[in-house]
This record gives structure tokens, C-alpha cells and sequence, in this order.
């Protein structure tokens, strides 16, 4: 099984949604999907699978695969959800995390930072998950950290679409920045804050990311 492969596809797949080629509720045809992409069925049905497991899309038994977009108020609702789970993350963080976690969030961090001057935005994507599920361990809370997991996963797509707002780059970093400050001195109230505003999706940037899966 070609895990990257499936990645590669399911990531693209997303991009067709936000560039509106699928539309909600659209059945995803494997035969079609393995001629477009050049590829046999086999990971087509592992990209699909990447979609579910994300919840980008939903499996309906003896039917098939089918595209499943959130609405402008569940998705607010899920990045409220995110914002403050990731706050608490931070809290107990800045008290539990070691200095070997804080060196690992700092080489991340300088990843992202590389990325950025590379304007990879795929590996800024990656680099900033690796950011943030540091923190999530940091926290020393498993059952914490296992659902900032799973909702870090199914907002995986839509945090990765924003990052390509002009100007979103350099704005995360200097995020990270203060998020990292805030854990390096074991300020609980202050990490929390940080790291909840920026997750946080509001105001012109959600209207920005509606606006965007909408096109």
C-alpha cells in the first residue's frame, strides 16, 4: 500500500472540491477517479478512504463514496470546538511541557520557518501540524490529546486552505512566535490565549475561507 500516494491524491481531491469540480453530495467514481489520476483503483480507494477518515466525505454502504462539505455554521462551530481545545492544550503544556519538548517545538517551529522562506505551503502544512501536536503531548493528557487529534484531522483541509491567504504565512508565524515565548516562560494564561486566537477562524478570515469553498 502506497501511503503517500493516497495522501497525494486525497490532498488533491480536496483542492478539486475548493475549486468547486465536486460538489456536495457528489458521488466519487473510482473508475473515472483511476483514469484521471492515472493510477489504478487501489489507491484511489486508499485516497478515499483518507477523505472519510477526515471527514471530508462520507461512506454510504453498497453506494459508494460521497463528497460530505460542512455548512458556514458547523465549521464555525468546529474551529470554536478546535480553538478551545488547543487553549487548554496550551495551559496544561506550560506547566508540564520539557525542555526537550520545547527544543522539539523550537525545530519545528524553524521549519515552519524555513518553509515559509521557501513558500512551500505544503510543508509550512506539515511542519505547523508537527507544531502543534507537540503541544497536544505536551499537554500530558492522552485522552486531551487524542481528540485534538481527531479534530486537528477533520479541519485538516480547511486550516490548510487558509494558510494560502496572502499574508496568512507570515501572520501564523508570528503566532507560533508568541505561543512558544509563552511556553518557554510557563505563562498557562497566556499560552492558552495565544494558541486559541490562532487557531481561532473569525471575522474576514472565515468569511475568506467560506468564500473560497464557495467559488
Amino acid at each position: 500500500m502506497n501511503i503517500r500516494r493516497a495522501n497525494q491524491i486525497a490532498e488533491a481531491l480536496e483542492q478539486l472540491v475548493f475549486a468547486g469540480e465536486f460538489q456536495d453530495g457528489e458521488r466519487l467514481d473510482e473508475v473515472k477517479l483511476a483514469e484521471q489520476f492515472h493510477v489504478s483503483r487501489t489507491p484511489i480507494r486508499e485516497a478515499l478512504q483518507v477523505l472519510v477518515s477526515s471527514g471530508m466525505a462520507v461512506q454510504i454502504p453498497r453506494r459508494g463514496v460521497f463528497i460530505r462539505q460542512p455548512g458556514p455554521v458547523e465549521l464555525m462551530e468546529m474551529f470554536e470546538t478546535m480553538a478551545e481545545i488547543e487553549g487548554v492544550c496550551a495551559r496544561l503544556a506550560a506547566t508540564r511541557m520539557t525542555d526537550l519538548d520545547l527544543a522539539e517545538l523550537e525545530a519545528a517551529n524553524n521549519r515552519c520557518r524555513h518553509a515559509i522562506e521557501e513558500t512551500d505551503y505544503d510543508r509550512y502544512y506539515l511542519e505547523n501540524e508537527t507544531f502543534h501536536q507537540i503541544i497536544y503531548r505536551g499537554a500530558t493528557n492522552g485522552f486531551l490529546e487524542k481528540q485534538a487529534l481527531q479534530l486537528q484531522n477533520r479541519l485538516k483541509a480547511y486550516r490548510r486552505i487558509q494558510l494560502r491567504f496572502r499574508g496568512r504565512l507570515t501572520q501564523s508565524m508570528g503566532e507560533h512566535s508568541q505561543v512558544l515565548n509563552a511556553l518557554r516562560d510557563g505563562n498557562a494564561e497566556k499560552a492558552a490565549e495565544a494558541l486559541r486566537s490562532h487557531v481561532a477562524v473569525q471575522g474576514e478570515k472565515f468569511h475568506q475561507l467560506v468564500a473560497n469553498l464557495n467559488r
